[in-house]
């Protein structure tokens, strides 16, 4: 089976990362027609609830109900992130593989060390995807996304940039509430952040982020490079 050339490739460090910081873009563009593909760096074996199994048929639904074309999860250790060649490569690969215009990351700054460390992972493998003479392990040809965006995690940060989610908000709270072993107590369930109100947060986070920008919900984006605007300068009237 041929490989799809996606759009937007978004990399996280486990599978509800994307979920929780770009959800509602991923489904606006899939609506749209664009083809989204999501990368999950670890299978999350050290998360307090849930199993492996269950973790990758949440992570499975979730992307389903965003209308993501592909998922692939890596072998990376979870809490064992680092910015190693290792694990460059193995990201690189997946860029290469898929061949997207633009790449989401987590942002650096984040209370969880794997996020920042999947930042940097993605941030050294975007540049070194390419590099024609860089090898991975994969046979697919260098290739150079036009963009690297980061998206929020946990907390709250200025934003470079946001994108209008409004109607999406229901798609993306529909892909969190997948992750029942996240996000609601079971009968073996241990309390976490997760398990207390982390879904409203998010929500709450949106809905501050559209208000910033005149509309009800909105993701915040940064980039590491400025944004060039051409035609839109003045925007709508």
């Amino acid at each position: 089976m041929e490989t799809i050339k996606a759009d937007i490739l978004a990399f996280g460090a486990h599978a509800d990362d994307i979920e929780i910081g770009m959800g509602g873009t991923a489904a606006k563009y899939t609506a749209a027609g664009k083809t989204v593909v999501f990368c999950d760096l670890t299978k999350a074996e050290l998360s307090s609830n849930g199993t492996v199994a269950s973790r990758a048929e949440e992570a499975k639904r979730a992307a389903s109900l965003l209308g993501v074309q592909e998922r692939v999860t890596l072998d990376l250790p979870d809490r064992g992130l680092f910015l190693t060649e290792e694990a460059i490569r193995l990201a690189a690969e997946i860029i290469r593989r898929y061949r997207p215009k633009v790449i989401f990351a987590p942002y650096e700054r984040d209370r969880h060390p794997d996020h920042g460390a999947c930042s940097r992972i993605v941030q050294e493998a975007f540049f070194s995807a390419g590099i024609r003479k860089y090898k991975t392990n994969g046979e697919e040809e260098a290739h150079k996304a036009s963009r690297l965006y980061f998206y929020m995690i946990n907390g709250f940060h200025k934003p470079d940039f946001c994108v209008d989610t409004t109607e999406c908000m229901d798609k993306k709270k529909q892909s969190l509430r997948a992750y029942q072993s996240q996000f609601e107590m079971g009968e073996k369930s241990v309390a976490t952040p997760l398990t207390n109100g982390y879904i409203e947060a998010v929500e709450a986070r949106d809905r501050m982020m559209g208000k910033e920008v005149g509309r009800t919900f909105a993701e915040g984006f940064l980039t590491a490079m400025p944004l060039l605007i051409e035609q839109d300068l003045i925007g709508e009237s």
